[in-house]
């Protein structure tokens, strides 16, 4: 005799996923937060590294825009070429 039809299996399985999921989200914001001896947390230490973050993300941004910006100049002038007998 089976003790749940197939609806049910599907049910709690889903449930026991989501209480997994959930049990492992929670542990980690608590190890995130959690005070060190120093009195800092994880999360003290990314946000004052954040910024420093995000100049060297922007820093590289921008040099990838230049490096761009250079190889389509570059296929734009061997693209435009005259010559004598045009592709149309």
């Amino acid at each position: 005799m089976l003790l749940f039809n197939h609806k049910e299996k599907h049910i709690i399985m889903s449930l026991l996923k989501y209480l997994v999921f959930g049990a492992a989200v929670a542990a980690g914001v608590n190890y995130a937060t959690k005070k060190r001896e120093d009195g800092r947390s994880l999360i003290d230490d990314l946000s004052d590294k954040a910024p420093e973050w995000m100049d060297k993300a922007k820093q590289y941004t921008d040099q990838l825009k230049g490096q761009f910006n250079q190889s389509t100049s570059n296929q734009n002038q061997t693209n435009s070429v005259q010559t004598e007998n045009p592709p149309y």
